[in-house]
């Protein structure tokens, strides 16, 4: 299935890395755009960076009764505890299995590729990192906003059989501390379940923040970015230090 994608090039024309952004549910990849342009004031661009916005397929939402929706799975309900639909999400897997496979043949390493998304879109960036690409090369970053996993989540299998060698993405996340559609618990217990499976990564509580995007938010994320996947490639990627967990 080949997605309807937003595309903003390197601003240098120098392409050595890209970014996924997945757009939350009932959103659209251009969406997103004009979203970040808004809280920018321009677009959330690089020299040397790639940035593709997705748009998810039109499809069935049980959670909206059944009505189509731009949305990249299905869910049961909106709950931590509800059951994944699998197949819903398997659907999807083989498209974003298509776009990295694309970078790729475009020469991107996969070290220089990072996933992440908002809000449904975060979840289909750990289910990409964590789940359909952990066996294979693994990608540079995975960051998600306002996003959880469910409680039995595919990914948390996944990572149970990896190998103690296997060299995970690093993770950001972010997430409003009033948040009322994806509670805040929520994303903190995704991100110390991620943490046992393995994962090393950074969680950000953004105060006085309901389930939305924030300029100070964006540009945190814009520094990572470039410390994952800097302009220079013989640079050594190193985040550990530069943002702080603030559970």
């Amino acid at each position: 299935m080949r997605l309807i994608e937003k595309v903003i090039p390197p601003s240098s024309g120098r392409h050595t890395g890209t970014v996924i952004f997945f757009h939350g549910s009932g959103d659209t990849g251009n969406n997103l755009v004009e979203w970040i342009r808004f809280l920018l004031g321009k677009d959330m661009d690089f020299p040397h960076l790639k940035i593709i916005f997705p748009t998810a397929p039109v499809q069935p939402y049980t959670p909206l009764g059944g009505q189509n929706s731009n949305v990249w799975f299905d869910r049961r309900s909106i709950s931590i505890d509800a059951k994944e639909s699998r197949s819903s999400l398997a659907a999807i897997y083989e498209t974003v299995q298509e776009i990295l496979k694309r970078e790729i043949g475009e020469g991107i390493s996969p070290h220089r590729i990072i996933v992440g998304g908002f809000s449904m879109g975060g979840a289909l960036a750990l289910h990409t990192g964590y789940h359909l690409f952990l066996n294979q090369q693994q990608l540079g970053g995975i960051f998600a906003c306002s996003s959880f996993l469910n409680r039995t989540s595919i990914v948390y299998e996944s990572l149970s059989t990896a190998s103690s060698d296997t060299k995970l993405p690093k993770l950001l996340m972010f997430h409003g501390d009033r948040d009322t559609l994806v509670p805040l618990k929520w994303g903190e217990t995704t991100f110390q379940e991620l943490r046992n499976s393995g994962v090393s990564g950074d969680f950000i509580t953004l105060k006085n923040t309901l389930h939305e995007l924030k300029k100070r938010q964006i540009l945190q994320l814009c520094d990572w970015i470039q410390e994952i996947v800097p302009e220079n490639e013989n640079k050594p990627a190193n985040s550990d230090d530069n943002i702080k967990t603030k559970l």
